[in-house]
């Protein structure tokens, strides 16, 4: 009771911090404070359609890309290659779903299943390629998702403009993906898909996984203190690490395969706003708890939403909710950092009792 009280407060001030900084920016650039947040909130929670349609279909990538970093953080894996996993998990999907048959003995589902399967599959084999770069040559996996992620942008771009591009060869794109294979939209939430609950599950079950199981205790384990967890534990804490990577890689293609199937209908360029990235700020915000994921997924999906308004309605760049979300992380490490010194120094000052 009193942990959730602790998370209800800790909500209450992240969201009173972004009102108070949204303001803050407004006056600075010299938009009006009023107009600017009222499209902000309108634009993200105004109403249903706004919530269900804009927020919630934007918080669904995050979710699922916010899962994927807070696992792979707290396996001690510093994955940032989200974006990449996610590109190249679109194309796998749309590559997948193009080449069925949308008629005649396909059955809907099995259909969905298989691009869904691949592009788990494709971002997880994505995440290897680092991974085995990491166990192989030492190459820190900081510097090889980063590259990947530029790797994953230019292989799309080559796609769309060679083999997926769509029949007429004018745009950038892939053709559209047969309607059977949509991902089946929630009744009376606008535009949100089933992709919202296939994300949900996966959150819940990542954050209980972590919490309820022996892979669960080998993960945070070896996240923790590999050396203790190889010596004490005897955790094998390559193959661990290898486990948590190919996982976070299939959650974070799983993404852009929702994406392809629920939002856009096709493979595009720019088919991401980003999303692999904002996700490392949706996992740090949530203190890598897959659980919270889900609520900060959804606060960043507001945001996001909230921009677009911003820009449409009252004239103010989309990209100050880009400085507003910078400001969240650098609090929220700030934070951490203050934390874990505190903890140091209580540890440093205790001194055992005089019949020790």
């Amino acid at each position: 009771m009193r942990a959730a009280s602790r998370e209800l407060a800790l909500a209450a001030v992240v969201v009173a911090a972004i009102g108070g900084a949204t303001a803050a920016l407004l006056v600075a650039i010299g938009f009006p404070v009023g107009p600017g947040l009222a499209a902000l909130w309108t634009g993200s929670f105004g109403s249903w359609y706004a919530f269900t349609s804009a927020t919630l279909v934007r918080a669904v990538p995050l979710m699922l890309t916010g899962s994927a970093v807070a696992l792979a953080f707290r396996g001690g894996v510093l994955n940032i290659g989200g974006e990449g996993q996610l590109l190249v998990g679109a194309a796998a999907a749309a590559g997948v779903a193009l080449t069925m048959p949308a008629a005649a003995g396909l059955a809907i589902p099995v259909g969905i299943a298989a691009a869904l399967s691949a592009a788990a599959i494709g971002g997880a084999l994505w995440a290897a390629v680092a991974a085995h770069l990491r166990v192989r040559y030492g190459v820190l996996e900081v510097i090889s998702t980063i590259m990947l992620n530029f790797v994953a942008l230019h292989v799309v771009s080559y796609l769309v403009r060679g083999p997926l591009q769509e029949p007429t060869r004018v745009y950038p794109q892939s053709a559209t993906i047969a309607d059977a294979l949509h991902l089946p939209r929630i009744l009376g939430a606008g535009r949100l898909h089933s992709g919202f609950v296939l994300a949900l599950v996966l959150a819940l079950v990542a954050g209980w996984m972590l919490r309820h199981t022996a892979a669960g205790f080998r993960l945070v384990a070896t996240g923790e203190s590999p050396a203790a967890a190889a010596s004490a534990g005897g955790i094998d804490v390559r193959s661990t690490t290898t486990r948590v990577f190919l996982v976070s890689g299939a959650l974070a293609g799983l993404a852009g395969g929702v994406e392809v199937l629920g939002v856009t209908f096709a493979l595009y360029e720019n088919i991401s706003p980003g999303y692999g990235y904002t996700a490392i700020a949706v996992a740090l915000l949530a203190r890598l708890d897959p659980w919270l994921v889900v609520v900060t997924g959804v606060l960043f999906g507001a945001l996001e939403a909230g921009a677009g308004a911003m820009q449409r309605d009252a004239g103010v760049p989309a990209t100050m909710v880009a400085v507003i979300e910078a400001a969240l992380i650098l609090a929220v490490v700030a934070a951490q950092s203050i934390r874990s010194r505190r903890q140091a120094a209580d540890g440093d000052s205790y001194t055992l009792p005089a019949d020790a």
